[in-house]
C-alpha cells in the first residue's frame, strides 16, 4: 500500500514537467496563441487546451488513471483546488508551474468552464478486490464507522457520492488510483486544505485496510444517469469544514 499513498510525482520526469509546463505557458496566454493560417481565437476554451493534456478532452479524465475527472466538479471545489495548487496547498511541479502567476478572477472562471462540461463517464473498472474488502467499503461509504469515529462518505458527499455544490467533490466516477494517491497524500500530510481540514481529520481514524476498500467499492460504482452535484446542503455536516468557508 506504500506506493498509492503518495503522490507519484516521482513517475513523471523533470523532462516532461518542463515539457508540460512549457505548452501550458504557450497556450495560456493569447499573446502567442497563433495558429499556422492566423491567429487562434481568444476563447477559454482555447486558453485551458493545456488543461487537457492531462485531464482529458473537455476533463473528462486521463486515460491513466492518476490523473482526476474535473468535468461537472462543483465550481467552487475546482476552485479551490486551482488555489490550493497555487498556494502550496497541494503540491505537483505541473499544476504550480501553470497556475503561480494566474489571478483568482482567472481561476474562477477556469473552474467555472470545467464544472460546466458534462462529457459522459467511462464504464468503470474492475478492481482485484475481494467481495469482503467491497462490502467494507460500501459500509464504510453509506454507514461509516461510529467506532473509529469515522462518519459516512455520503454524509459529506451526497447520497449518490456526485458531491454537493458549491465546493463539495463527488467521488464516484473516479479511478481507484487516483483516490488512494489523493487519500494517501492526506494521510501523510502533503496534501492540505483550508482549517479545520475534515478530509485529513478523517483519513487519519482509517487505517490501510479502510482506505483501501473504500477506494475499491467507489471505483467500481456506475455513475448514475444524473451525476450532478447536490444543489445544496440540506443536513449538518458531521464535522465543520474548512473548504466550506467563503
Amino acid at each position: 500500500m506504500s506506493e498509492p499513498f503518495t503522490m507519484r510525482t516521482n513517475r513523471y520526469t523533470l523532462a516532461r514537467v518542463m515539457f508540460v509546463a512549457g505548452i501550458a505557458s504557450l497556450l495560456f496566454s493569447s499573446k502567442f496563441a497563433r495558429a499556422e493560417e492566423g491567429k487562434v481565437h481568444d476563447t477559454i476554451a482555447q486558453r485551458v487546451a493545456a488543461c487537457v493534456v492531462c485531464h482529458g478532452k473537455e476533463g473528462r479524465a486521463g486515460s491513466d488513471g492518476y490523473y482526476p475527472r474535473i468535468a461537472g466538479k462543483p465550481a467552487g471545489y475546482l476552485y479551490n483546488q486551482l488555489i490550493n495548487f497555487r498556494d502550496g496547498k497541494r503540491t505537483y511541479p505541473v499544476m504550480t508551474a501553470m497556475l503561480e502567476n494566474m489571478s483568482d478572477d482567472y481561476l474562477r472562471e477556469i473552474a467555472q468552464y470545467f464544472s460546466d462540461q458534462h462529457p459522459p463517464y467511462p464504464e468503470p473498472q474492475p478492481t482485484q478486490s475481494t467481495p469482503a474488502e467491497r462490502e467494507r467499503g460500501r459500509v464504510l461509504v453509506h454507514d461509516g464507522d461510529k467506532a473509529k469515529g469515522i462518519p459516512a462518505c455520503v454524509a459529506c458527499h451526497g447520497a449518490k457520492m456526485t458531491g454537493i455544490a458549491p465546493a463539495i467533490p463527488g467521488l464516484i466516477g473516479l479511478p481507484r488510483d487516483y483516490l488512494l494517491g489523493q487519500i494517501g497524500a492526506w494521510k501523510i500530510g502533503t496534501r492540505k486544505a483550508a482549517t479545520p481540514d475534515c478530509m485529513a481529520h478523517i483519513v487519519q481514524k482509517m487505517d490501510a485496510a479502510d482506505i483501501s476498500a473504500v477506494t475499491a467499492w467507489l471505483s467500481e460504482q456506475r455513475v448514475p444517469a444524473d451525476a450532478s452535484p447536490a444543489p445544496a446542503l440540506k443536513v449538518k455536516l458531521p464535522l465543520e469544514c474548512g473548504k466550506l468557508s467563503p
